[in-house]
């Protein structure tokens, strides 16, 4: 890679990490390094809540997504709104009015220390794999870049954002995210521009080429519990996931918890409902800008270059022959779409990906590990193809988006073992520097948790779907027991045992029935809590 993009990204890195040092200087008491003295104002939290979404997860996932898939990811999105909504008026004034430190501290006072404790330990599991699945996808960039074994990438970017972590503070971490908004999206539209300049056909006919192979479908109205992308998967599902991802889960809560107000911490979630869905269909549309810049430019047959390399010393006759094929599919593919032939270059896209599919496969075998590449299409677009200096803005945005989001869920792993656990069962007479110390130690053992889990996330295909899949398990379950909190009628023993068949009712889908889509798992996990908790709470005491 050329050293100007080097250049860009150590200026970045270095700016960012600075900056981030500088504002941890004021959080030397528990207020200040968990919540920032409750002080940030609400665009700074909404686009600090943005941002973790917009993580480098997104980049890499997501854009993936958008060139195999296209658009019908945006469907995920459709509940967020609603979900911002009812957030506003239940849960964000509870929660900020009960002055917590975690969401979790809520549930013992309106239930018991069993269910707080309960809920915690699943956000905790939870998160820290999902945590575990962001440091996975700058490492399959740096994996990509540098050829370096991926276990290698995760230290490189695991190791630094762990003891940044230990010295900031969130009120660090909150205006870090700040500055990675404004480079994601100068990334992404810069991006999009290169595209759009590059393709040798007007605008207009790229995307009727994308639309006959389905990349532009947006909407999709069947109801199919299978189907993880259609509007009522998205409306229904969509909205537990968010209402539980917002509403439930320390590393979002932990955000508007910081704002000055009520109303402050209103206006950062209706921030993030209103420009969410916009941005995501941005980068997906990044990624079916890519597929259409690769039907005019050589489009590789792996993505992954390193597993490119291994499979062909390891099967050099069978990729001799994919080879052939797929020169010949794809040059079919390019004169379809110089002659405008809609229904020809759909034909020819599925030809281009079966040969793929079957590379792909004949990799995995020769190899003996998983070899989908749909995480490397970008970073591999991005070496290759991307003007020097855009390339490093591009490594610098990934790189900013993943330590910062990091740093977030570490800060909030945190903040739940020492609040939740460590004051609550094991000191509860803690000083402010001992449960600073204990702080700094969680943060440590929960980074080192997600290097382990980010080695086995990259394998698992679509980042952006295999963090959602972590979340989808535990969220239904938790976003069951808050719902309980806010029903008088509803008992501590019913929110204990509601919260353990939830988990247990979505734990038998998610492994009896893998068909069902994980979107549903939160629909299903957040019922099965609020009618077992509901009818053992309307049982008479004996």
């Amino acid at each position: 890679m050329h050293w100007i993009n080097w250049l860009v990204v150590v200026a970045y890195l270095a700016w960012v990490v600075g900056d981030g040092i500088r504002r941890s200087r004021g959080a030397t008491n528990l207020e200040g390094y968990f919540l920032a003295g409750r002080s940030l104002p609400w665009w700074a939290v909404g686009l600090s809540v943005m941002a973790t979404q917009l993580s480098a997860i997104t980049l890499i996932g997501t854009t993936g997504q958008g060139a195999t898939d296209g658009l019908r990811f945006v469907q995920f999105y459709f509940g967020l709104p609603i979900a911002m909504v009812i957030l506003g008026v239940t849960i964000v004034p509870f929660l900020m009015n009960a002055r917590v430190y975690t969401a979790y501290e809520y549930l013992e006072r309106r239930f018991n220390p069993a269910t707080r404790s309960l809920t915690s330990f699943l956000f905790l599991l939870s998160r820290g794999m999902s945590c575990g699945t962001i440091i996975a996808a700058p490492a399959v960039v740096f994996t990509a870049v540098l050829g370096i074994p991926l276990w290698m990438s995760i230290g490189l970017i695991g190791i630094p954002t762990v003891l940044y972590t230990v010295i900031g503070g969130v009120g660090a971490v909150t205006w870090a995210d700040v500055k990675q908004m404004f480079v994601i999206v100068a990334a992404v539209a810069a991006m999009l521009v290169v595209i759009v300049v590059q393709l040798p056909l007007p605008l207009d006919d790229a995307l009727r080429l994308a639309g006959a192979t389905g990349r532009l479908t947006t909407f999709d109205f069947s109801f199919n519990l299978t189907n993880t992308y259609t509007f009522w998967s998205g409306i229904i599902g969509g909205t537990f996931l968010m209402l539980s991802y917002f509403g439930a889960d320390q590393s979002q809560v932990q955000r508007y918890l910081a704002a000055k107000s009520v109303d402050e911490a209103r206006s950062s979630l209706l921030m993030s409902a209103y420009w969410k869905i916009q941005l995501q269909a941005m980068i997906l549309l990044l990624g079916v800008g890519i597929f259409l810049f690769y039907v005019f430019k050589p489009m590789p047959l792996l993505f992954n270059p390193v597993q490119d390399r291994a499979a062909r010393a390891a099967a050099p006759g069978a990729f001799a022959a994919l080879d052939a094929r797929y020169a010949a599919v794809t040059d079919e593919r390019r004169q379809a779409a110089d002659s405008r032939d809609a229904a020809a270059f759909a034909a020819a896209d599925r030809a281009v990906n079966a040969v793929r599919t079957e590379a792909l496969a004949t990799a995995q075998d020769a190899l003996g590990q998983p070899t989908r590449d749909v995480n490397y299409i970008i970073p591999r677009f991005v070496i290759d193809y991307l003007p020097v200096g855009l390339a490093g803005l591009f490594l610098a945005a990934i790189l900013a988006a993943a330590m910062s989001s990091i740093a977030a869920e570490l800060n909030s792993l945190a903040t739940a073992t020492t609040v939740d656990f460590y004051q609550r069962w094991v000191n509860p007479a803690a000083t402010d520097p001992q449960s600073l110390r204990v702080g700094k130690l969680s943060t440590m053992f929960w980074g080192l948790f997600a290097c382990i889990v980010a080695t086995q996330a990259a394998t698992l295909g679509s980042l952006i779907e295999v963090v959602n899949r972590f979340g989808s398990f535990f969220y239904g379950s938790i976003l069951g027991v808050f719902l309980l909190a806010m029903i008088p009628r509803a008992r501590g023993v019913g929110a204990f045992v509601g919260l353990l068949a939830g988990m247990s009712v979505v734990a038998a889908v998610a492994f009896g029935a893998p068909q069902v889509s994980f979107l549903w798992h939160n629909v299903i996990g957040a019922g099965t809590v609020v009618v077992v908790g509901l009818v053992l709470s309307l049982r008479p005491a004996r």
